[in-house]
This record gives C-alpha cells, sequence and structure tokens, in this order.
C-alpha cells in the first residue's frame, strides 16, 4: 500500500519542480523569447496555486468517499492532463492543461496521506509519514536532474513520462489499495477555495511582473492590493463561515499550527532555491539542461539518507522545533555559500557543491519532520483535511518564493549584474529559512502538557 500510494505522491512532487529545467526550451519551442521569465513562470505557478487551493477542497470532500478511490481517481485525472501537456501546441494550452493536472494531484495527495494514516497503528505512523514526505521531497528534488535528462531528448518527455507510472499505480492499486471508507463530514467550501485561489493567484501576477511595471507603479500597488483583500477576505470567511474550506479548530492544535506556520517560510526558500539553481546554470553560465540537472543531483541524494538514517531518531531525541530549526539553519547555510562563494568563472567543486549538499541535508531534516509533526496531531476524522491543510501551506509557499525570486532578480543585462542579483536572491533564500527555522523554535516545543492540550482539543472536535 505505501508503495503504491507513493508513486502517485511522486507524479505529483517530481512535476513541481521538474518542469524547471524545461522552461528554457518550452520557451524557444513557442518563440517567447519576448515573453520574458515572468510569463513563462506561469508554467510553473499555475500548477502550484491551483494545487495548492484545491488541496483542502478536494481533501475534505474525499473524507466522505472511499479514499481508495478518490486516490485513484486524482492519479487518472492526473495522467489524462500529462499527456495532454505533451501534445500542446502553446503556452496558454499549456498552462492549460497544467491546471489539469494540478486537479488531480490535487485529490491523490490527500488520499494518499489519508490511506497511509488509515492503514497504519499510531506507534508506527509517524514513521510510515516520514516515508511518505521522504519519497514525495526526493521526487520534488531530483525533479531538475530528471528534467535535464528528458530535456535532451524533448521537453514534452518531463510530461510523457508520468503515464507509463500513472497507468501502473492505476493497476496495481485498483487491485492492492485497502477499502478505507468514508466519514459524514460537511460538505467544503467552495467560496473559500475561491478566494484562495484568487487571492494567491493575483499576489503572485503582481510580485512575478513588479520588475517590468514598476513597484511603485499603479498596476504593482492595484494588483498586489486585490490579493492581500481577497487573502483577507478569505480568513474573514473561514473565521466567520459555519463550514469554512480550513476547519478553524485545527488551529488549536499546536503542533499542526507550528508545521502549517513553518511549512510556508521553507517552501518559499525551498522552491525559490530550485528554480535559483536551474536559471543561474542555464540562463548565466549557459550551462545545458542535462549537465544542470546532473549537479543539482548530489542535493537530493542527501534528502533520503537524512530522512531514513537520521532525522526520525534526532526527532524522538531532541524534539520536531529543534530539529526543523537545525534543518532550516543547514539549508540557510547552503543558499549562504552560494552567496558568497559564487563567480562568474564557475568552479563546482568549491562554489557549488558544498551549497547543494547543505540544503539537501536541510531539505531531509525539515521536510519530514513536519509533515509527521503536523499530520500526527489529527483526530481520524480529519485526517484527509488535515493533512491538504499542511501541504496547501507548502504549495502556496512554493508560489510565493518562485515569485519573490524573480521579482528579485529582475532583468539584469550584464554578467556582474546577474552575479549580483542572484547573489541578493540567495541570501534572501537564507533569510527566509532562518526565519522559519526561529518559527519552529517557538511553536513546535516537546512536552507533556503540550501532549494534554492536543489530547484535550481532541475530545473537543469529535464532541
Amino acid at each position: 500500500m505505501l508503495t503504491i500510494v507513493c508513486a502517485g505522491v511522486v507524479l505529483a512532487s517530481l512535476d513541481l519542480f521538474i518542469v524547471n529545467v524545461a522552461l528554457p526550451q518550452i520557451g524557444r519551442d513557442f518563440h517567447l523569447r519576448g515573453a520574458g521569465l515572468a510569463n513563462l513562470s506561469w508554467v510553473l505557478n499555475a500548477y502550484t496555486i491551483v494545487y495548492a487551493a484545491l488541496l483542502v477542497l478536494l481533501g475534505r470532500l474525499s473524507e466522505r468517499y472511499r479514499r481508495d478511490r478518490g486516490f485513484l481517481l486524482g492519479v487518472a485525472v492526473f495522467v489524462a492532463g500529462s499527456a495532454a501537456c505533451s501534445a500542446a501546441t502553446g503556452l496558454p494550452m499549456l498552462i492549460g492543461f497544467r491546471v489539469v493536472q494540478a486537479v488531480g494531484a490535487a485529490l491523490l495527495t490527500p488520499t494518499s496521506l489519508s490511506l497511509v494514516l488509515a492503514s497504519f497503528v499510531p506507534a508506527r505512523r509517524q514513521g510510515a509519514v516520514r516515508t511518505w514526505t521522504a519519497v514525495g521531497g526526493l521526487a520534488a528534488t531530483l525533479g531538475p536532474v530528471a528534467g535535464g535528462l528528458l530535456v535532451a531528448a524533448s521537453w514534452r518527455w518531463v510530461f510523457i513520462v508520468n503515464v507509463p507510472v500513472g497507468l501502473l499505480a492505476l493497476f496495481v492499486g485498483w487491485r492492492q489499495l485497502p477499502h478505507v471508507p468514508g466519514h459524514p463530514v460537511a460538505r467544503p467550501d467552495g467560496i473559500g477555495a475561491l478566494l484562495v485561489t484568487g487571492g494567491v493567484g493575483v499576489l503572485v501576477l503582481g510580485l512575478v511582473s513588479a520588475s517590468r511595471w514598476g513597484w511603485d507603479s499603479e498596476p504593482t500597488v492595484g494588483t498586489l492590493t486585490a490579493g492581500g483583500v481577497l487573502l483577507a477576505l478569505f480568513t474573514a470567511h473561514c473565521l466567520r463561515s459555519s463550514a469554512p474550506l480550513i476547519d478553524r479548530s485545527l488551529f488549536r492544535l499546536r503542533p499542526f499550527t507550528g508545521a502549517s506556520i513553518v511549512a510556508i517560510f521553507f517552501s518559499i526558500a525551498f522552491g525559490a532555491m530550485l528554480l535559483s539553481r536551474v536559471l543561474w546554470q542555464q540562463d548565466v553560465l549557459h550551462w545545458s539542461a542535462l549537465v544542470t540537472g546532473l549537479s543539482i543531483a548530489p542535493g537530493p541524494i542527501m534528502v533520503p539518507l537524512v530522512s531514513v538514517l537520521i532525522t526520525g531518531r534526532l526527532s524522538a531525541r531532541l524534539g520536531p522545533g529543534v530539529v526543523v530549526a537545525i534543518g532550516s539553519t543547514m539549508f540557510a547555510a547552503g543558499a549562504a555559500w552560494w552567496a558568497l562563494a559564487t563567480s562568474l568563472h564557475a568552479d563546482y567543486a568549491s562554489q557549488m557543491l558544498g551549497g547543494m549538499l547543505l540544503t539537501g541535508i536541510g531539505v531531509g531534516l525539515t521536510l519530514p519532520t513536519l509533515m509527521a509533526t503536523g499530520t500526527s496531531s489529527l483526530p481520524p476524522h480529519s485526517l484527509a483535511t488535515g493533512s491538504a491543510v499542511v501541504n496547501m501551506f507548502r504549495q502556496i509557499g512554493l508560489a510565493v518564493g518562485v515569485a519573490v525570486l524573480i521579482a528579485v532578480v529582475g532583468t539584469p543585462d550584464t554578467p556582474q549584474a546577474s552575479l549580483a542579483a542572484y547573489q541578493r536572491g540567495w541570501a534572501m533564500i537564507a533569510a527566509v529559512a532562518v526565519a522559519g527555522g526561529a518559527v519552529a523554535l517557538l511553536t513546535l516545543r516537546r512536552g507533556q502538557r503540550a501532549a494534554s492540550a492536543v489530547a484535550a482539543v481532541h475530545e473537543e472536535i469529535a464532541a
């Protein structure tokens, strides 16, 4: 069961980042040289934003029905969207089919984690969640590597590769997945999903277009303001609605709340980091997609090693807050390495390798701990919704991270200006990661009092 659901998660997570390496070739193939990175970035952000917005909506809807059937439906939609993306003939068509992919991913992700949580006894649940998260994190960080290998043939292969994996997961899953029934929960909140989708989408539009429009221009100020208003309306709607998109009671669980907040910080840094490496090595150093992907490989290799061999033991010994803080600090150190060591005369061993190893260690410590901490405190009837909320915040952070990086880097017109712009970007990534680690120390504390509070909230939610 764990193997089958992890195959689905690999599809959803891998596709978040595998397209990064393909962006330059997509732009050339569609003759988009004048469109700029801001327009091409919607191939990434359309997927991420829709994925984030629908995670909770579809996660909550899936709690009403059999989780195994929901997972298989999500895989089927994702595979169909992938096949359509591979046949796209223009940027608008590709973005539209990326939205279809996101719908499938938003259904298969919460149902896959719900299957894991429902199938393992509490004593083994955190280990299973760490495995689930480590596989997803590895797939996400392996995206540029796989993308580099596939783009050597054609950018369309980054989508075609999903089809056989998805079809195999459907065939085996139909025969082997356990029957996990639904619960009679309230219908999901469509208004909330529309507000959060619009808010994040408009906010990202303002950020990626600010360097072209001007930060103090009316379009930039108006777009950023509109995004803030929509997100404020979403928050107010959740506070006042009788059946909000995000169950307010869940945020009284301190581990869940802390993990959700820290996930935003870390995902901003994570999304910006991966895109920065791809753009720096392809657009500034003019490396091929294949060489770029292979140069990133040492980071992803560290993720499963650290997660499986170190993270669980360290969490039991030090507590999740300390482990996340250590992981975030290691991640920040990797970004700081690039900011201080990188020059226009590339030396991989001295300028890049150390940063890749440090960021990989940081991901292996942080992401599995966040997901295990956030989901292990959830009551049984909120497993799909609660895990979807944590993942929603992660995806929102990824979209914002991509947008902020594009805004910070801008459009430098000389090699020296490019170096200065990316150094600012890596410094920003380090600062955000350190801030997330500090929040983790404050919110993810370990102790008997916290455990008692979690138990009390469980009883209240059940009542």
